[in-house]
């Protein structure tokens, strides 16, 4: 089967979620089919990265789109019906080159991550076309809203609105819909959500292995950190947890570690002598091995957290919040700490903190946990078969 495969973010390296659930099911998918990718930037791509990519993909457009153009966009989207994650990442000269690359490839199939590359396709009616919601848009913006400043609110809202109009009308156009989780399907508004097919992430236990290293600090946290529900949660770690945990242990220290932080990220190290921002770094299986415990206390946002799959992975003792692992579907308490109050997630770091065997017997759960529910492999067949498959004989699963 030839597969044209639209991204929104060139899927290399591996620094965000978006660009790792691609990654690897494309890796896998490539195995058997000719993938033929065609994803945007709005910088100049190493020409490194495009070579690792080549090693598995037949042909690769990389469609540079500067960002006065993108700023341009934004600005006439307030006139459109379009969400403004939709707008952002489309542009004329995009669907210029991908529409030369259906008619020179010829593909059998589409696949789309996120709605965010959707637009390219709605003028190709022929074409069996699956959508990778990866996640639900609408409910991360929702969960924003409420969040946000007040003079943002009404924006938010009204991006809330556009892109649940707009998923459900992809839903509708699209042969097959997948998604991460089964909580995020739920999070879907068309009334048909449960024809959507659940394919989670996988996690590659043969490079997120544990490590035998002297731990620097006491807490780490890892992730994209210019992505708001990321900041909201090292802002709400460092403000309101970590003033509890020192009560009892006055050095406790914490690792921020992930691409771009955020200047607010940046003021927590700032004015913390305690609190570590290390920006990217090369391999962050490093900074997972470099702390005691892994803590995510997600408030907003949705998904599947690959951070927690890669630290429990690693055989760390993990915790987080039940909107992280409702996606993640860890047992509470065995392989995973749940937390909802800041009371509640100091006392699991204080508890860990000073009970070794406790932080053992979590993580040693936790990566049987992942190890036995988790595979790339699995992911990439499931999509596969859907592919491959009339989509009315499909369970969701």
């Amino acid at each position: 089967m030839r597969l044209l495969v639209l991204l929104s973010r060139v899927p290399y390296p591996l620094e965000k979620g978006d660009k790792l659930r691609a990654y690897h099911l494309m890796v896998r998918l490539a195995k058997k089919h000719e993938v033929i990718l065609c994803c945007l930037s709005d910088t100049r791509t190493d020409p490194a990265h495009i070579a690792h990519l080549q090693q598995f993909c037949t042909h690769i457009e990389v469609i540079r789109v500067p960002r006065w153009r993108i700023l341009l966009k934004l600005a006439t989207a307030v006139f459109s019906r379009l969400p403004f994650q939709v707008a952002y990442f489309h542009h004329a000269k995009a669907q210029r080159v991908i529409d030369r690359a259906i008619d020179r490839f010829d593909p059998d199939h589409v696949l789309c991550q996120l709605v965010r590359t959707t637009e390219y396709v709605r003028r190709h009616h022929a074409l069996p076309k699956t959508l990778d919601y990866m996640d639900t848009l609408s409910k991360g913006m929702e969960r924003r809203t409420e969040n946000a400043p007040f003079y943002l609110r009404p924006l938010f809202r009204t991006e809330t609105r556009r892109l649940i109009r707009y998923e459900n009308l992809m839903f509708d156009l699209f042969d097959n819909t997948v998604i991460i989780s089964a909580q995020d399907r739920e999070y879907i508004y068309h009334p048909h959500r449960d024809r959507v097919t659940v394919i989670p992430n996988g996690v590659d236990m043969a490079h997120f292995t544990p490590q035998a290293q002297d731990a620097q600090y006491d807490l780490v946290f890892t992730g994209n950190m210019n992505y708001p529900p990321n900041i909201d949660s090292v802002i709400f770690l460092v403000q309101k947890v970590l003033p509890l945990v020192r009560k009892e242990r006055p050095a406790t220290s914490l690792l921020i570690s992930g691409v771009d932080p955020s200047p607010s990220v940046r003021d927590l190290a700032r004015a913390d002598p305690l609190v570590f921002v290390s920006g990217w770094v090369k391999d962050i299986r490093a900074s997972y091995a470099a702390a005691r415990i892994f803590v995510a206390p997600m408030q907003i946002g949705t998904g599947l957290q690959n951070k927690l799959l890669e630290a429990m992975a690693m055989r760390m003792p993990c915790i987080t919040s039940p909107l992280a692992n409702n996606a993640v579907g860890a047992p509470v308490d065995d392989a995973i700490l749940i937390g909802s109050t800041p009371e509640e997630y100091a006392s699991h770091i204080l508890r860990l903190l000073s009970d070794p065997t406790e932080r053992d017997r979590l993580a040693e759960n936790g990566h049987r946990f992942v190890h036995e529910r988790f595979d790339w492999d699995r992911a990439a067949e499931a999509l596969e078969d859907l592919i491959e498959a009339d989509p009315n004989e499909v369970d969701p699963g």
